[in-house]
């Protein structure tokens, strides 16, 4: 194995440590707590671990953590007044919405409804235009988290090839947008793309975001290109045994194929403690990124886009 792993990890935690002083900078020189509200509506178990996790780190950061869980059979019309509330409350600087949401309310509406100020996973459709046209916005935290990682191991971008497989509106269309910006040469491929094994094996950098197990083999990778995996997949593990049920063992893998494309790379992400531990690092970042914008303050260093 050749390439260099990219800790995320470790990454995450020196973001993390970075948001702490900024925060600690905020009260002691002007009275300020960033605050994050995250609204949780149902019993998904996922976004419940996710909202925990979350909730946890913004207190560990020394910010306010306020969250609100809603029944499932919440109304769409409750969920949009509490987000009106905190779209209007001086102390909330950060407003998340856990997805999915149920059924029967509108994401589209929701996501829209949160003023694009606070909007701090960058969904907003006015944050998604003032990205696409270079401008001052909030960025969605899993492309910033992999912005950060490219940064800190390339140093400039500019002029580099970049391949993003994946063309979501989470992560595929917003981190070719961050990378246009850095001055890459970017090209968007998908499950349509024709002869994909030669767009992606152009590239300088490869971010993998196409959410299907181990889909990008090393032979697909251009010799010392650095891959960022984005996919968090499970597949069955027989070869750990069986839980309890009698069903069989799982693991996590990523978008690529991780020890094929090891061999030819010059760094790569691993999946997990890779990408993983960015985004809620970069969530941080953005809700201290909002209330310094809220209050007119100058925006953290190496914490933005």
């Amino acid at each position: 194995m050749s390439a260099t792993i990219i800790d995320g990890k470790a990454f995450a935690a020196t973001i993390r440590g970075k948001v702490g002083e900024h925060v600690a900078r905020l009260r002691e020189t002007h009275g300020i707590t960033p605050g994050l509200a995250v609204v949780l509506v149902g019993e998904d178990p996922a976004s419940q671990v996710y909202v925990r996790s979350k909730g946890k780190q913004t207190i560990e950061a020394g910010m306010n953590s306020y969250e609100h869980k809603l029944d499932a059979g919440t109304s769409q019309a409750d969920l949009l007044a509490l987000i009106d509330t905190l779209n209007n409350d001086a102390e909330v600087h950060g407003i998340l919405v856990q997805l999915p949401l149920p059924g029967h309310i509108d994401s589209d509406l929701v996501i829209n409804s949160i003023d694009p100020a606070k909007d701090v996973d960058g969904f907003h459709i006015s944050n998604v235009g003032l990205l696409g046209t270079g401008q001052k916005s909030m960025v969605p935290c899993t492309p910033l988290g992999c912005l950060m990682m490219l940064r800190d191991h390339l140093g400039s971008l500019s002029g580099l090839d970049a391949v993003v497989v994946g063309r979501s509106n989470i992560v595929g269309k917003p981190m070719a947008q961050l990378l246009l910006g850095e001055s890459c040469t970017v090209t968007i491929a998908h499950s349509r793309t024709r002869d994909l094994p030669d767009v992606v094996r152009r590239a300088d950098i490869v971010v993998a975001a196409v959410g299907r197990p181990e889909m990008v083999p090393g032979e697909w990778i251009k010799p010392g290109a650095t891959v960022i995996d984005v996919g968090i997949n499970r597949i069955d593990a027989p070869e750990r045994g069986t839980n309890e049920d009698g069903s069989v063992k799982t693991r996590l893998v990523g978008d690529c194929h991780f020890e094929s494309c090891a061999a030819v790379a010059g760094a790569i992400t691993p999946v997990p403690g890779g990408v993983g531990p960015m985004t809620i690092a970069c969530l941080l970042a953005n809700t201290v990124t909002a209330c310094c914008r809220a209050n007119g303050l100058p925006e953290p260093e190496g914490l933005t886009a």
